[in-house]
């Protein structure tokens, strides 16, 4: 009796042995998987900024092919016009477009990164809120108004003037303390201000549009047709009241000009 009572004993602490076993193998195994998984995730983060990235440069590119070919910038798209620019409210006699701050004209460009309505999107997704956005200067050079988008416009204006104005639109490196659609103000660093056009993604928050007021300044357009003169540029950060995840690339007066002059749109 008294064996098998030991017996019995035993095989409990053996099998009370086991679940305590059992319970830290499992913790291990979700250490494991988190180590892992964290990781992952974050590569995959990394791939889209990257290829974000890359679709941003190539949208640029399109957009000096574009004026190189036709002398002019386009209008941007509207969230009505499928992509490209609307066909009513745009002159390009005039330079006249029917907002100055919109959606990249994919469609126009030949762009083939698009959700099914024909805007170009980033790699966040599909969704409307990750179209990629497009702004152009209407900004009088001279006795010239909206030389970008007029075609000959920057001829008349004169390579000089394109190339070394600025007061164009601005890349400022803080939202704090820009003056609305003015400038960087006195506090936050003017990054450009001799900006044609700008090509920017709202990035992984696109759909709230972020809370910071970095973020804000990228989302606050103008009442159509003026656009915004600032927009902001600064380095990522994840969350709190300096989250920032957009992405832009730009083209500077310089920059159109070298591609006009090299394609014979200017002399």
């Amino acid at each position: 009796m008294r064996r098998s009572a030991r017996a019995r004993i035993d095989r409990r602490h053996a099998r009370a042995f086991t679940l305590i076993e059992l319970a830290l193998a499992l913790f291990i195994i979700t250490l494991l998987l988190g180590s892992v998984l964290i990781p992952l995730q974050t590569q995959v983060e990394n791939r889209k900024i990257e290829e974000t990235q890359r679709l941003l440069e190539q949208a640029r590119e399109a957009l000096l092919g574009y004026a190189a070919a036709y002398g002019y910038l386009p209008c941007p798209a509207t969230a009505t016009s499928a992509g490209t620019e609307p066909t009513t409210g745009t002159n390009h006699g005039t330079g006249a477009c029917v907002t100055y701050n919109g959606f990249l004209p994919a469609a126009l460009l030949g762009f083939t990164y698009v959700d099914s309505e024909g805007f170009g999107i980033d790699a966040w997704g599909g969704a409307p809120a990750n179209r990629i956005r497009y702004a152009v200067s209407n900004h009088q050079i001279g006795s010239v108004t909206n030389p970008f988008t007029t075609a000959g416009g920057m001829g008349l204006a004169g390579i000089t003037a394109v190339a070394s104005n600025g007061m164009l639109l601005y890349i400022c490196g803080s939202g704090v303390g820009v003056v609305s659609n003015s400038g960087c103000g006195a506090t936050a660093q003017t990054l450009a201000s001799n900006v044609v056009a700008v090509i920017w993604s709202s990035g992984a928050n696109a759909q709230t549009g972020g809370t910071s007021v970095h973020e804000t300044q990228n989302l606050g357009v103008d009442v159509p047709p003026s656009a915004d003169r600032v927009f902001v540029s600064r380095v990522r950060t994840a969350s709190g009241a300096n989250e920032f995840d957009d992405q832009l690339v730009w083209i500077s007066g310089f920059s159109i000009v070298s591609r006009l002059v090299a394609s014979g749109q200017l002399p």
